[in-house]
């Protein structure tokens, strides 16, 4: 199917991978709207079932295990997502029963075809910002919808995976993912673009993915003005943010205390239960969307006081004999190096564990990794690795994390190699001091929260 899948003719939706966080995002939204909705995970089990499969079963969506036995004549349509093969026994049966097959990114272009949609791009900090202009129109009485690439807190208390809410206006917020190319399908009426850093695609392919992603934006583009290669793509500064006096939004005076921040905006101070310098950044990109939407700079800035925060975003953990664990979705260089450097503050010394999330994904950005990461340690700090998280299929295993550790260790002292990461908690217990901070980094692998608690066990 192309771009112009049109969603509103289909009534029974059935998602491979249903637990993914894109997919479980569009399955919640359709849900909410009415529609009826089914899928399947290869990590579902009817005897111990996983909490998001009781939170969907809760919501009426019904879930199987990944072997064909909910694809039957009744759906209507099946939604996969890139990583879904032809092979897969799911796709196949929907072929033998000609029910029609569309990608998770079709069907997101096609509800924001239908919605006031503010889509939210650039290679990082695009859940953490649309949460925050959920949260922002949602305190003053917009009441928009959300699919986001992470759970919010405030709706997870609620009961939910928190990544998807149907509100009551025709506002509807939604991360446009550039890793797959999808963005250039969405039709918004604002959209931001955050940054541009070199992930999953080379510079000058994701240049031409977000002149694409602007020339399909009907009203404004905001982009940020500190980042030279989003604020190329510039087309009006009036609601553009940055650090610079010459656009819309301007950050000054940042400072953090604990786990807090504090900022100026246009002059007006803002203070925010977050850490990070990358955050203020976050938080004036969706000052700046509200603002466009019609809310005032100084209902913004008092909303963000009450900002939640959104899960394993640089995620309090616990605090235990003095020494703090954060978790986090940290999966790029730039990320990683922007997690660094939040956590840095908080602690005297930091133990970064990073998992990378593939074969490929090292592959493509382990120079990086060798170089930008290790530049952000103070002298006390360790960068720890941890062997590549597979999820299984053919892959290239041309670099591995040894590799990376070897490189690293021509120029620094100040990296460790633990293989298998439980051989991590032991030295931890050893070696952790009170008022150190421990960082977990990495992204696919669903345990690494659970890991993350397993530190602060040992400690």
């Amino acid at each position: 199917m192309n771009n112009q899948y049109d969603f509103q003719s289909h009534q029974h939706f059935f998602f491979v991978g249903i637990a993914g966080t894109g997919m479980s995002a569009i399955a919640q939204y359709l849900r909410g709207i009415g529609k009826e909705v089914s899928g399947s995970d290869r990590l579902f089990n009817e005897q111990h079932k996983m909490l998001i499969q009781e939170q969907f079963e809760k919501q009426g969506i019904r879930c199987f295990f990944q072997d064909a036995s909910g694809v039957t004549s009744d759906v209507d349509v099946l939604v996969v997502s890139t990583a879904i093969e032809e092979s897969n026994v799911e796709y196949q049966k929907a072929l033998q029963l000609n029910i029609p097959i569309v990608k998770r990114s079709e069907l997101l272009a096609s509800i924001s075809r239908t919605k006031r949609t503010i889509a939210v791009g650039g290679t990082s900090g695009k859940s953490t910002t649309t949460a925050m202009i959920f949260h922002i129109l949602e305190q003053n009485g917009v009441s928009p919808s959300i699919m986001s690439g992470a759970g919010l807190t405030s709706l997870q208390e609620k009961g939910l995976p928190g990544n998807a809410w149907v509100g009551k206006s025709d506002w509807l917020v939604i991360e446009a993912d550039e890793s797959d190319g999808s963005i250039v399908n969405y039709t918004s009426e604002i959209a931001l673009l955050l940054n541009m850093d070199r992930d999953h695609k080379e510079y000058d392919e994701l240049t031409e993915l977000f002149k694409t992603f602007r020339s399909h934006t009907t009203d404004r583009f905001i982009v940020n003005q500190s980042h030279p290669k989003s604020k190329a793509l510039s087309v009006n500064k009036s609601y553009d943010f940055g650090l610079e006096a010459d656009c819309g939004f301007v950050g000054a005076n940042f400072r953090q205390e604990g786990f807090s921040i504090s900022f100026e905006c246009n002059g007006v101070p803002v203070k925010m239960p977050v850490i990070g310098h990358h955050n203020m950044e976050n938080a004036l990109a969706a000052i700046a969307c509200c603002c466009a939407v019609g809310v005032s700079l100084e209902n913004c800035v008092r909303s963000l006081g009450e900002y939640r925060g959104i899960y394993r975003r640089t995620q309090l953990t616990g605090l235990k004999n003095g020494v703090t664990v954060i978790d986090d979705f940290a999966h790029n260089p730039a990320e990683v190096v922007c997690a660094i450097r939040a956590c840095q503050t908080v602690g005297k010394r930091l133990f970064a564990w990073f998992q990378p999330h593939g074969f490929g994904p090292l592959k493509f950005m382990h120079r990086e990794l060798e170089c930008e990461v290790v530049q952000a340690l103070r002298p006390e700090d360790y960068f720890v690795l941890s062997d590549v998280y597979y999820a299984g299929g053919t892959v290239n295993r041309e670099v591995t994390t040894a590799d990376v550790v070897r490189e690293i260790e021509k120029t620094s002292n100040q990296v460790l190699y633990f293989a298998d990461r439980k051989e991590m908690l032991p030295y931890l217990k050893e070696h952790v001091k009170e008022g150190d901070v421990v960082l977990v980094m990495g992204a696919r692998d669903t345990t690494l929260s659970d890991f993350a608690k397993a530190i602060l066990d040992v400690l």
